[in-house]
């Protein structure tokens, strides 16, 4: 039986002793850019690390903000209500250790943070309820009247 193999490389290009060599080359290249290019994403966006942590619910009347703020003081907290969207700023006092003492990780700081929360429907500034316990800071955001929504019956 007479067999032609199309993928025999000449002579001359003898340095190129796999055909698909370059592509799968170029496709681990491409690979690399994509992982940096992901890895710096990752430190650019939002994370886990982010202060404070914060939970967002909502019913038919009110949205319900928990966010986690230990060590932090209700004076020096500064909460803001706009139409939609709130805002949760200050600075945790974190008592510095023993001098001579070397760290080994220290993810605890005194440092000032600021969250901004959007929110899809607009609330009641002028209502809103705020309360701390155990490091938890709780939000009660009431929805402005025109925005809550009402269960019509069928008859």
């Amino acid at each position: 039986m007479l067999t032609r193999n199309f993928l025999d490389t000449p002579a001359e290009n003898a340095h190129v002793a796999e055909p698909f060599a370059e592509i799968e080359q170029l496709v681990q290249q491409i690979n690399h850019m994509l992982d940096q290019w992901l890895i710096s994403e990752r430190r650019a966006g939002p994370d886990l690390t982010d202060f404070p942590l914060v939970n967002l619910s909502e019913d038919h009347d009110r949205y319900i903000l928990k966010a986690m703020i230990p060590g932090v003081k209700t004076e020096d907290l500064d909460i803001r209500a706009a139409a939609k969207s709130v805002s949760i700023s200050g600075e945790p006092h974190i008592p510095e250790e023993r001098e001579g003492v070397r760290y080994r990780q220290r993810e605890r700081q005194n440092k000032q943070f600021s969250r901004i929360v959007s929110l899809s429907r607009e609330i009641d500034p002028d209502q809103v309820d705020a309360q701390i316990e155990k490091g938890v800071l709780t939000l009660r955001l009431p929805k402005t009247k025109e925005f809550r929504t009402k269960q019509i019956p069928i008859k």
